[in-house]
């Protein structure tokens, strides 16, 4: 399974916001399995993008702090870019279909 780049995204905005949340916390917030939260952060982790710190007792896992790095935040802002030039694409491509639709329509109207 490979990490998409609108999940790292999702995730690195969701735990710039909450560092402090569990990953059953984050799997609720992002509306996915607990496990393909723990394979994005792993993903992530082994990216350099996040580092976890243990703040309680280290018995208790779900005891860590997520802190987006400066890797991260780079990355963050760069997914950030890709995706408002992606989503501006799609919003001029609807945009365009909205318009050739209407003068479609307006071509077929019955007039009194």
């Amino acid at each position: 399974m490979l990490v998409s780049d609108s999940s790292i995204l999702r995730v690195l905005r969701l735990l710039d916001e909450s560092p402090t949340l569990t990953q059953r916390e984050m799997a609720r917030e992002l509306g996915v399995s607990l496990g393909k939260t723990n394979y994005c952060l792993r993903a992530l982790l082994g990216k350099g993008f996040v580092k976890a710190q243990n703040f309680r007792n280290s018995t208790n896992k779900r005891g860590y702090l997520y802190l987006v790095t400066p890797e991260g935040l780079a990355a963050k802002t760069d997914l950030t870019r890709k995706f408002l030039a992606r989503k501006r694409e799609e919003y001029d491509a609807l945009r365009l279909e909205i318009e050739r639709l209407q003068r479609e329509g307006a071509g077929t109207a019955e007039t009194p």
